[in-house]
């Protein structure tokens, strides 16, 4: 375990009305507690599951996918004002891991398609302005090249744009995440079906065999369902611990696929 307590300190708060400070969780928040490997924040939208997350990223100085970090990504503007105003305590502190919400993979694949293209282009400019030297000059001219996309194509593939939309996040996910790290992941479901989902899931249990630990803001109940999490319902104000089984999530699904025409003939 790394990070095992956030305490929201409001008392500080000079502007208790500005925004995201008169959202009903932070009205009600105090301390949550971290426990366990994995921790899920679930609960409907709007609830400030997501910004808390956020928050907490922008507390630590995580670093982004997609951006450098948190603290140069003006979207999360909200997040740094919540920031100072979030104790952490850690159990030993790392410096490993990030923070991912998963619109942020669109623009960190879009980015990796950009930077091997430019790299490609370079390339061809080299063949051309070495056409007459040395075999050995072209080549040393090629060399860094060459090796930047053959470190790109190791690591995420020849092209993230190549496969699904799932496949290339899990493979962004296989490829980034290191031993000894601290993930914050917002909606990480988001572009994975069913079955990809569980491969998810098993890729976090092999992470946590490797001593990371995962702060997740979901609305998958197959991701509530992870062995031995921790769950806070953000439904609940301040955020409570529930077990799976008390999840409206994980019942409404259920109830629906049990018996999906009790719901469909009120459309």
């Amino acid at each position: 375990m790394f990070l095992t307590r956030v305490k929201y300190e409001k008392g500080l708060i000079s502007d208790a009305s500005e925004f995201p400070f008169n959202i009903p969780l932070f009205e009600q928040l105090d301390t949550v507690a971290f426990d366990k490997r994995v921790t899920l924040f679930v609960g409907e939208n709007g609830t400030g599951k997501s910004t808390l997350l956020e928050g907490i990223a922008a507390a630590i100085g995580s670093i982004t996918v997609g951006v450098e970090d948190v603290l140069h990504d003006p979207s999360l503007d909200h997040a740094k004002k919540v920031a100072p105003y979030l104790k952490l305590s850690w159990r030993v502190k790392t410096k490993k891991g990030f923070f991912l919400r998963a619109e942020d993979f669109l623009s960190f694949s879009k980015k990796m398609k950009m930077l091997r293209a430019e790299m490609q282009r370079n390339l061809e400019q080299v063949e051309e302005e070495y056409k007459d030297r040395s075999d050995f000059a072209r080549n040393q001219a090629r060399s860094p090249y060459l090796k930047s996309i053959a470190e790109m194509d190791s690591r995420y593939g020849v092209d993230l744009d190549a496969r699904s939309h799932g496949e290339s996040f899990l493979k962004l996910f296989q490829s980034r995440l290191i031993p000894n790290g601290l993930y914050l992941l917002d909606e990480p479901e988001t572009p994975l079906s069913p079955m990809k989902q569980l491969g998810f899931l098993s890729l976090i249990k092999e992470m946590t065999e490797h001593n990371c630990q995962f702060i997740i803001a979901t609305h998958s109940p197959i991701l509530m369902a992870y062995p031995d999490a921790a769950i806070y319902s953000f439904d609940e104000s301040p955020p409570a611990g529930v077990s799976y089984n008390e999840l409206e999530h994980v019942n409404l699904t259920r109830d629906f696929l049990n018996s999906p025409e009790r719901f469909i003939r009120h459309l």
